[in-house]
């Protein structure tokens, strides 16, 4: 039976070239692309040297087709590098993805401490709480006398005696005016004088400045002798703040005659109630605080001489004692 042909039309040689073109595997992203299984022949293996097997015949053929083995492969390479333009893009991008991929985990090592960067000289050894990625414990920096803190926050100054507290510096208060009505000579001046002079017994104990209250008591006075004596040793070895004296109530107020009990003459006597605290009290490396209030009496005898009000005697009596 004869078969007819499906056209009769003669194939020109142009037309069969095209043909072979279109049926031919494209070139991929790295050269030749797998089109399927390669279906085993007899013969096909690697290149063999020499003229190995029984005869010399096998040996020929085994050299001939490993020849073609050869030469396909470097095919190939040649194949990989006319590559078009679209698959050479895709290689250019992934270098640089990996390029840029290798920047950041560099750019991120920098910045956790796990490497210096480029050029970078080490100046200091890495701690194992710097590569951990916690804060660094501070170490504790030492006081100038070299001892340790002692309970409360105070230092131990170069003389032995706890370092008074900064925010309680003798600074921080101030010296009290004196008050207008206080340079009267009458019974409101000597009270006014009598409650500023109060006010500069406490400014001495917070201070240590004694000069003031000095000024504003007579030389013999015992009294004012007495608590400049106590204020002068308590800062020798030590010092004080936060005492406060406030007046609450004028008990008297009246003239005193003089010849009596060494009263000088132009005197006046007031007495007054008081609600007091000690404060804190530093005393070598002893600490005392008493903030507790307590009410006591004060009586001063204010003398007027040479222009002014000045103590001449004086006299404190406490809630217990009365």
């Amino acid at each position: 039976m004869e078969i007819p042909p499906l056209s009769e039309r003669p194939v020109s040689q142009e037309e069969e070239e095209a043909f072979l073109r279109s049926i031919q595997p494209r070139r991929g992203l790295f050269g030749r692309r797998f089109i399927g299984p390669r279906r085993w022949c007899p013969g096909w293996g690697p290149r063999v040297r020499g003229g190995g097997g029984r005869g010399g015949g096998g040996g020929a053929s085994q050299s001939g087709e490993g020849d073609a083995v050869d030469s396909g492969s470097q095919g190939g390479g040649v194949a990989w590098l006319r590559a078009d333009p679209v698959d050479w893009g895709i290689r250019i991008a992934v270098v640089l993805l990996i390029v840029a991929g290798c920047y950041a985990v560099y750019i991120n090592g920098v910045a956790e401490g796990w490497w210096r960067a480029w050029g970078e000289k080490p100046t200091a050894i890495p701690t194992r709480s710097a590569m951990s990625g916690r804060a660094p414990t501070p170490t504790p920096t030492p006081s100038a006398s070299g001892e340790a803190a002692m309970s409360g926050g105070y230092q131990v100054g170069p003389d032995g005696v706890l370092v008074r507290p900064a925010e309680h510096a003798a600074s921080t208060y101030p010296l009290p005016e004196l008050p207008q009505a206080a340079t009267e000579n009458s019974e409101r001046g000597a009270e006014a004088a009598a409650e500023h002079y109060l006010a500069l017994l406490v400014y001495a104990w917070n201070t240590g400045d004694t000069t003031p209250l000095a000024n504003m008591s007579d030389p013999n006075s015992e009294f004012a002798s007495s608590y400049l004596r106590d204020i002068d040793n308590a800062y020798q070895s030590g010092w004080a703040y936060g005492n406060e004296s406030r007046v609450v109530h004028v008990l008297r107020l009246e003239p005193v005659p003089a010849g009596e009990g060494n009263v000088q003459p132009n005197t006046i006597g007031v007495k007054l109630q008081i609600v007091s605290s000690d404060g804190v009290t530093c005393r070598g490396q002893k600490i005392t605080v008493k903030e507790e209030e307590y009410t006591s009496t004060l009586s001063l005898f204010m003398t007027w001489k040479d222009g002014r009000w000045i103590e001449t005697q004086g006299r404190v009596i406490s809630e217990h004692e009365q």
